[in-house]
């Protein structure tokens, strides 16, 4: 009966067999010997967003990959599909706080979710790390800040300034005009932002001019901009708003420098907008024509791994576990509240979205993108630093 396990006389395989086991014993020593830890993933598996979802997951995958070549623990995953709906959110949350028992959360996607779900992590001293949750109140609420949260993504408020800077530092505008929705809170911190980054740097504003989400004529508040012929139009909104907004300028016949924010990365600017948005541009989070080492790196093997170029949620999602995983490491233990002072502690990470370090918010601090819109896409221009 021994001699499929050791050839030779069967007085040997007694002694076969307890090297084998040996053998076994040291190799599953071998394997658990980096220790194991668990961290989730919310984010929206199903819905509307799956599609963005997914890039988050793909983000996600790689970073935890390639830490599993190289890192000090072995990562357990546990993924958890919000839908994009808060109450599912903070249902998956409470599974992973208290069922899976993580060390720690990525995600969600988006403020809506990210905001309930960081009051559950902060309730119960969970690190939570967010690559696109752009949302002020993600990391701070009613003036308190969120210690065990953080984002990998700058804030509205931030692309305000972004684009602020860019307006003088590149375009040398003197003047320019916000239009701006009021009941949106994206739309008028942005607003708020850029006026006060363009003063500060002396420039004047010389139109700032409110309209609600169900606007269709912006024809009064266009004519009173152009009565002072600003050289720049900052529209902090989304591409559909955007491109009816640019229509009429167009037709008011003045031509300033339109100029907005990640609301206007989607090729429906182009398809409703047409030749009334060629020539603007947009501050974004992250551009795969962007020539940097961490940059290429993360291309290289998404490509080699899903056949496409990443996008810009897939990079944020990569940054906000990378940066988790390293924090993991660094940690005296890979505990919660180990990790949450790891990730504290994080300074000019490269990643692939820029080199980040967190400010008092925990919110990143980094430099975004500039694209230009051309007539058959969106064209990478230069880095833009706050």
């Amino acid at each position: 009966m021994y001699e499929n396990l050791c050839p030779g006389e069967e007085m040997k395989a007694v002694p076969c067999i307890f090297i084998a086991l040996c053998l076994l014993i040291c190799i599953s020593a071998t394997a658990h010997a980096k220790g194991t830890v668990k961290i989730g993933l919310i984010t929206p598996l199903t819905g509307s967003l799956k599609t963005l979802g997914e890039s988050v997951k793909n983000g996600f995958n790689i970073a935890v990959g390639e830490y599993g070549r190289k890192g000090k623990y072995n990562i357990q995953v546990v993924m958890a599909d919000d839908g994009n709906d808060p109450a599912e959110g903070v249902n998956a949350a409470m599974t992973l706080i208290q069922r899976e028992n993580v060390a720690a959360i990525v995600g969600p996607l988006t403020s809506r979710v990210a905001i309930p779900v960081s009051e559950k992590a902060s309730q119960y001293k969970v690190p939570m790390i967010t690559g696109s949750a752009t949302d002020p109140r993600v990391t701070v609420s009613g003036g308190k800040r969120k210690p065990y949260i953080f984002r990998t993504c700058y804030t509205d408020p931030f692309q305000g300034l972004l684009a602020a800077n860019f307006a003088l530092q590149e375009l040398k505008a003197k003047t320019a005009a916000v239009l701006y929705d009021s009941g949106s809170d994206y739309s008028r911190e942005m607003g708020e932002s850029f006026r006060a980054a363009f003063t500060k740097g002396n420039g004047a504003i010389v139109a700032f001019e409110a309209y609600r989400k169900d606007t269709v004529d912006f024809s009064a508040m266009i004519a009173q901009a152009a009565l002072r012929n600003p050289q720049v139009i900052f529209l902090p909104d989304y591409y559909d708003k955007v491109a009816v907004i640019a229509r009429q300028i167009t037709r008011k016949g003045i031509k300033p420098i339109l100029l907005g924010a990640d609301g206007w990365d989607s090729p429906d600017l182009l398809a409703w907008g047409g030749n009334s948005v060629v020539g603007g541009y947009f501050v974004n989070h992250y551009s795969p024509d962007r020539t940097d080492e961490a940059a290429e790196s993360f291309i290289r093997m998404y490509k080699a791994n899903y056949g496409v170029v990443p996008d810009v949620f897939a990079a944020l999602a990569y940054d906000a576990t990378a940066i988790l995983l390293k924090a993991i490491g660094a940690a005296r233990k890979p505990q919660r509240e180990d990790i949450r002072k790891a990730l504290e502690a994080t300074k000019n990470y490269r990643g692939a979205t820029g080199v980040i370090t967190f400010d008092a918010n925990r919110d990143a601090i980094k430099p975004g993108v500039i694209m230009r819109v051309e007539r058959k896409g969106f064209t990478y221009i230069m880095p833009v630093n706050p």
